[in-house]
């Protein structure tokens, strides 16, 4: 058996790709920064028959995610599919003439440095698997491709993210290691038809499986 771990995991999106994928017979490694929420969480999915474990890291602590990452590795098996999905804090979304360097090291720090220690702590597991398997999953908001004036946080270092995304699809696709990146306009909207939770993961779903696109983008908003 083999492991999906969603750094950023709660109780929307997260959820649902948990569910997703643990239908499909995945154990699911859960990280965040509250271990409680981790634990409530594994266990309303084990009642669902999903097999889920929380593991607590805060994830602009390149160390914390690592450690978290060997920890599920351990306790759950190999991580075949790796998603990086955390929201981003309101306080990185300044206007950007108020925006000052001390106002990018935290945006720099979740969206470049976490996913950089991320990756590097599976690669080694994704090898093993053999080609065809691994999986890396970026998930971003709209100023990841259009960046928005009063969100330059996110705006700068999802734009970092979105181009060692790229740099990753071009060369660990070398190597029979998939990686997409699904940008989302917007907000997810329970129910929603296009970016419903549940329709969301059906998408990060297809991705994993199908192999063949580095980004899709839902919604231009």
């Amino acid at each position: 058996m083999t492991t999906l771990a969603i750094i950023g995991a709660g109780r929307g999106l997260g959820a649902a790709v948990a569910r997703r994928f643990g239908a499909e017979g995945f154990s699911v490694a859960l990280i965040s920064r509250s271990q409680g929420k981790l634990d409530a969480l594994a266990e309303e999915l084990g009642a669902a028959g999903v097999h889920a474990r929380g593991f607590a890291a805060d994830v602009r602590d390149p160390a914390s995610i690592a450690a978290a990452l060997e920890a599920a590795t351990e306790t759950l098996g190999p991580i075949e599919v790796l998603q990086y999905s955390p929201l981003p804090q309101k306080d990185f979304m300044r206007p950007v003439l108020e925006t000052t360097p001390a106002d990018l090291k935290g945006p720099v720090e979740f969206s470049i440095y976490g996913p950089v220690a991320a990756v590097h702590q599976v690669l080694p597991g994704m090898r093993f698997l053999g080609e065809n398997r691994g999986t890396i999953l970026f998930v971003n908001g709209g100023s990841a491709v259009k960046p928005g004036r009063g969100v330059t946080g996110t705006s700068v270092a999802f734009a970092g993210q979105a181009a060692y995304a790229q740099l990753l699809h071009e060369v660990l696709g070398e190597e029979g290691i998939h990686v997409s990146q699904l940008i989302i306009g917007g907000r997810i909207i329970e129910g929603d038809p296009e970016k419903g939770p549940d329709v969301l993961a059906d998408v990060l779903w297809d991705l994993h499986t199908a192999r063949d696109t580095f980004r899709r983008q839902i919604s231009a908003d």
